[in-house]
Formats: C-alpha cells, sequence, structure tokens
C-alpha cells in the first residue's frame, strides 16, 4: 500500500496500526473490535483500512465477513482485488478466487505481479494446467516475470503440474534468483521423483553467491534420503552445524536428518539428532516413531507414543495414528489398534478423514476382526476407492470370498472408479476351482476396462488361475505376455505350482524358464524348485539344482539354504541335510526348525532331542511341534509333557488359536482317531470339519485316508481319493497315492493295488507295495517290484531284506542266501536297531 496517498487523520493512523497488530496474531474478536472502532471513527472510507480489515478477518478463518467488506468498497483497485483474491485462496476457497478474478478482469481494474502470483496459485490448487501457461505468457508479455516471486510461482506450478523440463527452463531463463529460486526448483526435482537432479542444483548454488537455508538443507538431506546416500548425509548433516542450523529453531533440517538416517539404517544416529531438538514439534515425533518402524523397532515405537503424550505433552495427529495403525495390521496387534481407534473417537479424528478410516479397515481385516471392519466401512458415508478396495481385500483375506466378489459387484454399481489396486484385491478371492469362472469375468472386465498395461496385473491374473486349477490359461497367458515378462512373471507360475500341490508342473516351467534367454533366477525360484523336489522326492535332480545354486550369488541366501535342509531332510539324506546346516551363512531359528523337521522326518528322533537342547533361540510353535513329533516317535510321555508345559508357561499356546479350531488341529484329530483304528469317527469329523468353513488341505486327506487304510475302509477310502480333486480341490500327490496301495495291500486286493501302483513314480508307493506282497506271501509280484526297486533306489538296503525274507518264507533258501551275498557285495548295511529306555525323573 506504499504508493497509496495517505491523507487521513491521525486516528486513522492509530487503528492501521492496531490492524497490523492484529495481522500477526489474527483472530475472529480482534478483527471485529478493529472492525467497530473502524465504523466509529468512519475510517472504513479509508481504502487501506478496509483492505487490511479485510486481511484480518480472512487470517481468523471468517472468510464471510472478508467478503461482505469487499462488497462494501465501491471503488476497488488491484490491491482490494488481490486482498479478496488471496483471502478466498487462504480458506481453501478456489472456485471462488478463479470467480473473483474473472470479475476484476471485467472490472478492467488492471493488474500487477501480485495478481499474477495469485492467480498461478489458484491454477495450481485447480490442477488447470493449460491456465498456468496461459499466466507464464502474460507475464513474460508484460514485463512483470522480473518479480522474482512471480518466476518462483511459476518454477513450483510446472513442476507441480509434472513438467520439470519447464519448469528448469523458466529457472534458467530467470535473470534474479533468490534462495526461493533454488528451493523451489529443488523441490520440483523432489515432487517429481529426481533426487539426483535436487542434489545437482545445490552443487550449483553451493558455488552461488546464495547461501542455503533450513529449506534447502531440508530439500537436500530428503533427495539423500532418497538416493541412500548416508555419506553425502553426512556433510550436509556439518553444513547445516556450521552454517547454525542446528539449534532448534531450524527443527526441519533436524526432522529430515531422523528420516535419513532412519533410512539407512543409522537408528542410533537418528535418535542422537531428535534428542538434541529442543523444541520439538510433531513431525519431530513421528518422524521418530516412522524411524523405529522402518527397522523393525516396534516395542521403541509405542514407548515414544506414550512419551509424547507424557514428557513432550503433545496429542497425535493423523500422521501419527496412520504410522502406527500398519504396525497393528501388521503384528496383529488388535488391541493396541483398537485402543488407537478409541483416541481417534475421543479427539474426533474420525469423520471426515477417510485416509484414518482406511488404515482401521486394513488393521481389523489383518487382525482376524473381519467384522469390526465390515462395520466401519459400513458406517463411513464418504468413502474412496481405497476404502472399498481395503474391505473386499479384507473379506479375502479371511476367506469370505463370496462377500469379497459381492461387495466387486456392488462397487462396479455405485462405488467409485475401480483402479488397479482393486484388480488385486478381487482376484485374490479366486482361488479354487469354484472361483474360476468368476475370475474369468474379472479377466474380461479388466480387458474392458483397460486394467492391462502392467505385468504385475498380468502376474496376478496368472496366479489366480494357478489358484483355480486351470494351469493352462496361466501358461497361455505367459506365452502371450512373453515381451512383458519378467523374473517375476516366471516366478509366479513356479511359486503358484508348488503352492497348488503341481509339483511336476512347476519344474518344467523351471526347465522353459532356463531355455528363456536370458536365463535368470533369484532366491524364490530356487526356493519354490527345492520345494518340488523335496515333495516328489527327486534326490538327484534336487543334488544338480544344488550345484547350480552354489555357482549363483545366490547359494549362500539363508532362504535357499533352508529350503536344500528340508529338500534333503524329505529324500532321507540327512547327512547332506547336516552338512548344510553347518554351514549355513547366517542360522536363523527358521534354519533350526528346518534341520529338526529333517531330523524327525526321518525318525532320528534322538537328533531331534539332541539339537533341540543346543537351540541357539527362543522355540516357537513350529520347533515344538517337531519335537512333539520326536517325542511320539519313541513314545517319551515325560518329555512330552515338559514340552507341553513349557508352551503354556511362555504363552505360545495363544498361536494355537484354541477358540476356533485351526486346519492342523482337525487334521491331528483325525489322523488320532484313524491311529487308534476309529475310522467312521474320523469320516464324521472329516464332514464336520467342511461344514464349519475349515480349508481341507493334501494334510486332512493324508488323515483321512491314513484313518480309512487302518480300519479297513477300502470303498470308503477309494470314494475320497477319486473326488479329491473334483468335489474339494485338493491335487493327489505320493503321500496320497502311497495310503491307497497300502489299503488295497491290506485288504488282499493286490492286483487292484499293482495296477494303480504303475500308475505312479514314486519309490514309497511301490515300497509300500512290496510290504503288502510279504505280507500276503505274493513271492513272483514280490520279485517284479523289488527289481523296479533296485532300479529306482538302489543304496536302500531295506527292499533287499524285504525280498529275502520273501524268499525264506516260500522256503527258497537258495535264493535268500544270494540275495544276502548281494548284499554284501553292494557294501550295503542295515540301519542297527536300537531299544530306548527312559531313566529320568
Amino acid at each position: 500500500m506504499a504508493h497509496r496517498s495517505l491523507h487521513v487523520r491521525d486516528t486513522h493512523f492509530k487503528l492501521v496500526d492496531y490492524i497490523k497488530l492484529c495481522l500477526k496474531i489474527p483472530k475472529t474478536v480482534t478483527a471485529t473490535v478493529a472492525h467497530c472502532a473502524a465504523l466509529k471513527f468512519g475510517a472504513l472510507a479509508h481504502l487501506p483500512t478496509l483492505t487490511s480489515l479485510l486481511t484480518v478477518y480472512s487470517k481468523a478463518g471468517d472468510f464471510t465477513s472478508s467478503r461482505d467488506l469487499f462488497d462494501e468498497i465501491r471503488s476497488r483497485d488491484v490491491i482490494a482485488w488481490n486482498a479478496i483474491v488471496a483471502a478466498s485462496l487462504a480458506n481453501n476457497c478456489y472456485r471462488t478466487a478463479m470467480d473473483f478474478l474473472g470479475k476484476m478482469y471485467k472490472a478492467q481494474t488492471g493488474f500487477d505481479s501480485t495478481t499474477l502470483l495469485l492467480m498461478v496459485s489458484a491454477s495450481l490448487h485447480n490442477k488447470n494446467f493449460d491456465q498456468g501457461r496461459a499466466i507464464h505468457c502474460v507475464s513474460v508479455k508484460s514485463g512483470m516475470l522480473v518479480d522474482i516471486s512471480l518466476g518462483n510461482a511459476l518454477i513450483d506450478m510446472y513442476a507441480k503440474c509434472g513438467d520439470l523440463n519447464s519448469s528448469e527452463c523458466l529457472y534458467e531463463e530467470m535473470e534474479g534468483k533468490d534462495v526461493v529460486s533454488w528451493n523451489s526448483i529443488m523441490r520440483g526435482c523432489l515432487y517429481n521423483s529426481d533426487p539426483e537432479k535436487a542434489l545437482y542444483y545445490f552443487k550449483r548454488m553451493a558455488f552461488s553467491e546464495e547461501t542455503a537455508d533450513s529449506v534447502s538443507l531440508s530439500s537436500t538431506i530428503s533427495a539423500s534420503s532418497s538416493l541412500g546416500e548416508l555419506a553425502l548425509g553426512h556433510s550436509i548433516h556439518g553444513l547445516g552445524i556450521k552454517l547454525g542450523y542446528k539449534n532448534g529453531s531450524h527443527v526441519s533440517v533436524a526432522n529430515s536428518l531422523i528420516t535419513l538416517y532412519s533410512q539407512c539404517e543409522d537408528v542410533k544416529a537418528a535418535e542422537t539428532v531428535f534428542r538434541e531438538i529442543a523444541l520439538k514439534d510433531i513431525v519431530s515425533w513421528n518422524a521418530m516413531m516412522e524411524g523405529f518402524a522402518t527397522n523393525g523397532m516396534i516395542s521403541e515405537v509405542f514407548d515414544l507414543l506414550v512419551e509424547m503424550q507424557t514428557v513432550g505433552s503433545l496429542q497425535a495427529d493423523m500422521a501419527t495414528l496412520t504410522t502406527i495403525l500398519p504396525l497393528c495390521a501388521e503384528l496383529r496387534l488388535s488391541r493396541e489398534g483398537g485402543a488407537i481407534h478409541g483416541f481417534a473417537i475421543q479427539r474426533q479424528m474420525v469423520s471426515g478423514h477417510v485416509m484414518l478410516v482406511n488404515s482401521l479397515i486394513d488393521m481389523y481385516s489383518k487382525c482376524n476382526l473381519v467384522e469390526k471392519a465390515e462395520l466401519l466401512f459400513n458406517s463411513t458415508v464418504e468413502k474412496d476407492s481405497v476404502s472399498w478396495n481395503a474391505m473386499i481385500s479384507g473379506y479375502s483375506l479371511n476367506r469370505y470370498f463370496n462377500k469379497a466378489q459381492n461387495l466387486f459387484r456392488e462397487m462396479l454399481h455405485w462405488g467409485p472408479s475401480c483402479s488397479s489396486s482393486t484388480v488385486f484385491a478381487i482376484l485374490s478371492s479366486c482361488n479354487s476351482l469354484n472361483s474360476l469362472q468368476f475370475g474369468k469375468s474379472v479377466h474380461c472386465w479388466q480387458l474392458k476396462s483397460g486394467f492391462f498395461n502392467h505385468i504385475l496385473l498380468i502376474n496376478s491374473l496368472m496366479h489366480m488361475y494357478i489358484n483355480c486349477g486351470d494351469l493352462e490359461s496361466s501358461f497361455s497367458m505367459l506365452h502371450q505376455n512373453s515381451a512383458l515378462a519378467d523374473i517375476a512373471s516366471w516366478n509366479t507360475l513356479v511359486v503358484g505350482c508348488v503352492r497348488c500341490g503341481h509339483f511336476r508342473e512347476a519344474l518344467e516351467t523351471f526347465i522353459l524358464m532356463r531355455h528363456e534367454p536370458p536365463f535368470k533366477f533369484d532366491s524364490i525360484t530356487l526356493v519354490s524348485v527345492f520345494s518340488a523336489c523335496a515333495n516328489l522326492e527327486l534326490f538327484n535332480l534336487g543334488k544338480s539344482l544344488h550345484g547350480l545354486a552354489l555357482r549363483s550369488p545366490f547359494g549362500s541366501d539363508t532362504r535357499v539354504q533352508n529350503s536344500l535342509i528340508t529338500m534333503y531332510g524329505r529324500c532321507r539324506d540327512i547327512n547332506s541335510a547336516r552338512v548344510v546346516f553347518k554351514f549355513c551363512s547366517i542360522p536363523s531359528l527358521c534354519s533350526w526348525n528346518c534341520m529338526i523337521s529333517a531330523l524327525s522326518h526321518n525318525k532320528e528322533s534322538r537328533g531331534v532331542l539332541e539339537l533341540f537342547r543346543h537351540l541357539q533361540f527362543e522355540p516357537n510353535e513350529i520347533t515344538l511341534v517337531c519335537v512333539l513329533s520326536a517325542c511320539t516317535q519313541i513314545s517319551l510321555l515325560r518329555h512330552g509333557k515338559q514340552v507341553h508345559a513349557y508352551v503354556f508357561r511362555t504363552g505360545i499356546q495363544d498361536n494355537f488359536s484354541y477358540q476356533e479350531k485351526s486346519e492342523s488341529s482337525w487334521n491331528s484329530m483325525i489322523s488320532a482317531y484313524g491311529y487308534h483304528g476309529k475310522g467312521e469317527k474320523a469320516i464324521k469329523l472329516f464332514h464336520e470339519m467342511c461344514e464349519s468353513g475349515t480349508r481341507v488341505s493334501k494334510s486332512t486327506f493324508v488323515s483321512l485316508l491314513s484313518a480309512c487304510s487302518h480300519s479297513g475302509l477300502v470303498r470308503q477310502g477309494l470314494w475320497y481319493y477319486e473326488c479329491m480333486l473334483e468335489k474339494y480341490g485338493v491335487q493327489p500327490e505320493t503321500e496320497h497315492q502311497v495310503y491307497v496301495v497300502d489299503m488295497l495291500g491290506r485288504s488282499g486286493r493286490m492286483d487292484e493295488a499293482y495296477e494303480f501302483a504303475k500308475g505312479c513314480d514314486s519309490s514309497g508307493v511301490w515300497g509300500t507295495l512290496l510290504s503288502a506282497c510279504n505280507y500276503h506271501g505274493e513271492l513272483m509280484l514280490g520279485k517284479q517290484i523289488a527289481q523296479r526297486l533296485f532300479q529306482l533306489e538302489p543304496q536302500n538296503v531295506g527292499y533287499y531284506i524285504s525280498l529275502s525274507n520273501m524268499y525264506v518264507a516260500a522256503g527258497s533258501w537258495k535264493d535268500a542266501t544270494d540275495l544276502r551275498q548281494s548284499i554284501q557285495d553292494l557294501g550295503l548295511r542295515k540301519t542297527v536297531a536300537y531299544s530306548l529306555i527312559d531313566v529320568g525323573s
């Protein structure tokens, strides 16, 4: 207002001074007092007074009074128009601001650089990029681009509209630059995910006449953080100390440093910076909590939250809650998540904050509290696409597949526009043969909607088809999109086949993968193929793939080593499993569990107990299950009771979900009935399991077929085997085939057992049939089967001894003697038997 003529009385000058004082701490009450005084002294005719009063009302949040005052102005100049436009923008009334600018143009009062700056701000908020370019043209034509503030605003506008190139061109063309100019271009680079360029401009700034301020340092630290450049971050930290930005008055620099050190995994340095801040703001606390969370220090996050509310006297804001809720979701901390929900309700933070609602829906869903998530979703009036996606995903995660699919249909009719996240959420609900038709319809909808330009979506569809048992469609999709396919695409097929029990198909996919130039694989690929070899007991192939792993960078990967231990254990080469375990790079609890499980699988119960005694980690439920299995194998009831007591003493029983029976609980009980010859009860329990909605798996059918075999329920057992895939979606495997042969052999139906075994390549199936021949004295058939087993497993002495015993039982002593001599010539030895007596108290 310096260019205005101020021919007013002294009282007017005092009133203007008072209004300027009100602008420092704007409140509606003080604005009203100033307004009354202006009326009393007749100062409303004084345009500067009226304009200043309008601004006070605006900053106090009373935009209505600002508009009313503006309507009273009869002779409006450029400054008055600028004031009302600025007031509109300050109160987030962006369309209103554009309306005033239109009226200003019609009033022909002219404009200045401030007007153009306000127009740039309005265009940016309305996301009107074309209008912003037009303002740039007007600025050049009118010669007002010499105003550095206007140039800085245009740089910021271009960057935030995604046109970093224009932003840089304008920056280079500007004759005069200040520190804000440098900050604008650096922040523009960061906004467009180009931290390297941000660092480039900071280096240029260091050689210019401008000195970096707190914004410059914060931007550069953020760029270093994005690039993981800890050494550069240290340099900027040192520069900040040198320039005097260490004290609490420049907390933004310290907050950026906390984020940098946290992302570079130097939490100790981050906490040191945090503790040095004299006057911490909410961003400081949130940054430190995020740092702890990123580095897995969960208890420290909650401790800091309590400290913030007690020592710091600050209340959690939206950023705080949305930092902590994902932790509660991932770790299934339902009580803590519920407490945060209660806090948010108490502070009236839930209503109108859809991001918080979405985080709560996700948290409840992942904590298996889908009813609470559903209640929150249904009670929320303002839902965005993330809300719908979170609820659909929550239904799928908790196996409410029909509800997920119905909600998806509802979203198509009434909800917001779908996104690629919607596709991922709904496809996860298609995981059985019954969902195949729905999955195909989603595929069609996806094609029509244009969500097919990203490899992740293609991979997700392939995974869906595998889950639904349509391997042909999955392979077809990979073939059709071979140009886009990456290692994740091949892994999708390999991993999906393994998870769904299609082990041979997984290995065939891996072979195809090896023939695709250039051949690439990773630890995920190796873990999956080793799992397939383990399930099919393909020892030689597994050993050759072990060699491939050792020649790659992934041979030292702990997950690969763990899968090797399991593979060797399943293939009954326990010595190789021990060697891998001995030379594990960084053995974890999972490594110990794999070794203990391998020993248990090979009936080396004493080895299990010995290894358990030397366990270097706190055991989890998997460890204890394996130890209990070993106790069962050698009937050590006392040791089993000790493990049971340990379970209750440590609270691990909370992981076993006693109130809601898990799949393993049902399987164990079915197996127990079968072990004691109560096959009818096992079958009845199996049907109760299906009616309860619990998913049946290959383990369920192992227990069921075992029960039928032990109880002589051959007809029922064969029926369940025949309908495993068609009715229950479980692919028959070697373990199931073993029990079919066992039940046929036990009942003396040797011809049927032999015909069934001819379709199997597993030594386990043929070994079971050989035992049946021995039991029933079927010498001729036994000789044929033994010869086949000698080819499959020439080092397994048990098959030779079984045939020798058959010769003895049939009186063929010469054949028995010759076979015994062959055993000696081959250097085979039977495992020495032993007796175990538990003598402890």
